[in-house]
């Protein structure tokens, strides 16, 4: 198969329905979570590959779609995870591993969990739980856990759109009530929940005390990330990690060329405005909070706007 055979791809988003979730993702019907790029997303109509999965594409097309990096780092499974959230609920306080915690308590297959957030919609007031307080001993920590008064411990960010925050695995945290989040992290579902404000032991909201003793650490440190002022054509990188990087890109009445050089594949998630994206003889027009993918092999494509837009961009590194 040659390059020509893959262009951008749009996928169609799974929807994940929680208690803490709310109707802007899907109006009439409480969602909690849309996955717009994770492996078992199936490629949407007016593609060659509509109804296949981003894992199989993954499979077939290897190091076309993902990247010479991606290749080396996590053969030809699809390493990433994006979603957007919405929660009008506290969602319970978590932990993830790290990759040779997820193997040792999960089994082998499984990644670890580093993940980041970018506030899209704040209400006034709203907050969100990320890190402990400055001092917790591993003691405290502990017995915090065991009792049910975690939330006294960890540190408390009032938030606004624009923040983001680097959730390393081993950082208790919390998203609050009122907010809608970009979210990107490894390719791992693996959560474990610390506290549910007291919520019924429902069916799959079971706590996991002991893993998260194991996984948390005392020492973890979150600083909330202000993304500047763009007023040009212009891109900045918010955050880098063994896993991702996650830029922010300002397109004002005009383009702005990107380059994949190969080496990985881009995922584009427009958070304000309008784009259409150009890769040879194809375009795509993305709306607020529409998201495409750029495979490793399109090499030179490119962003257009004729007003103002930001799109956040993420790829391996």
């Amino acid at each position: 198969m040659n390059n020509n055979t893959l262009s951008l791809l749009s996928l169609l988003p799974e929807y994940r329905d929680y208690v803490w979730g709310g109707q802007k993702l899907r109006p009439g019907k409480r969602t909690a979570e849309a996955w717009i790029i994770h492996e078992t997303d199936q490629v949407g109509p007016g593609s060659p590959f509509a109804g296949k999965t981003l894992g199989e594409l993954s499979e077939t097309f290897g190091e076309l779609l993902l990247g010479s990096i991606t290749i080396k780092k996590t053969g030809q499974r699809f390493p990433l995870l994006v979603k957007i959230l919405e929660s009008v609920e506290w969602l319970s306080i978590q932990v993830h591993p790290n990759d040779l915690q997820a193997v040792a308590l999960e089994g082998p297959g499984h990644f670890g969990k580093t993940e980041a957030w970018v506030v899209l919609e704040a209400e006034v007031g709203s907050s969100l739980l990320a890190g402990l307080k400055p001092g917790v001993s591993s003691e405290k920590l502990r017995d915090s856990i065991r009792s049910g008064e975690v939330a006294e411990i960890c540190q408390k960010f009032p938030v606004q759109p624009g923040q983001a925050f680097f959730i390393e695995p081993g950082t208790l945290h919390s998203i609050g009530p009122g907010l809608l989040i970009y979210e990107i992290q490894q390719a791992s579902d693996i959560t474990y929940r610390v506290f549910d404000w007291n919520r019924p032991a429902a069916a799959g909201r079971q706590l996991h005390i002991e893993k998260s003793i194991e996984v948390t650490k005392f020492d973890s440190v979150v600083k909330p990330i202000s993304a500047p002022n763009l007023n040009k054509n212009d891109q900045i990188t918010l955050l880098d990690c063994d896993y991702f990087r996650l830029m922010l890109l300002s397109v004002k009445g005009t383009s702005l060329i990107q380059e994949t050089r190969g080496e990985s594949f881009h995922i584009l998630t427009v958070i304000e405005g309008e784009v259409k994206v150009e890769y040879e003889s194809k375009t795509v027009k993305l709306k607020q909070f529409e998201t495409i993918l750029v495979p490793a092999c399109c090499s030179l494509y490119t962003i257009i706007s004729e007003g103002s837009a930001k799109i956040l961009k993420s790829k391996v590194i």
